[in-house]
């Protein structure tokens, strides 16, 4: 019985394991959307996070307005509570094109 083969004798066996092989590079290279398409888990929790967080922070945006209006009626208002509340406003419902525009400046 000889337990050494020749280096140029391929079995059946590593003949259907190169084809295997080969067929799963095929496929791969083929479909790299299938491959690349994954989703994390993380970005989907974040943006249903981001969702609710906007539908409460809508109603009470407008609360907040009403209040400062009726301050500002009264003379009551200081300014720079009406500018922190705008920029609040702003970067609240900013955020997603903020996040776009940072990611954007450092190329991720």
């Amino acid at each position: 019985m000889n337990l050494c083969r020749s280096p140029n004798r391929l079995t059946e066996f590593d003949r259907i394991s190169i084809a295997a092989r080969a067929s799963v590079a095929l496929f791969v290279s083929s479909a790299p959307t299938l491959v690349l398409a994954q989703s994390s888990p993380f970005l989907t929790g974040a943006t249903a996070l981001q969702s609710n967080i906007l539908a409460w922070l809508t109603p009470i945006a407008v609360i907040l307005v009403m209040v400062l209006g009726a301050m500002a009626m009264a003379a009551r208002l200081s300014w720079g509570w009406c500018v922190g509340a705008i920029v609040g406003i702003a970067m609240a419902f900013g955020a997603p094109q903020i996040v776009t525009w940072v990611r954007g400046m450092f190329g991720v």
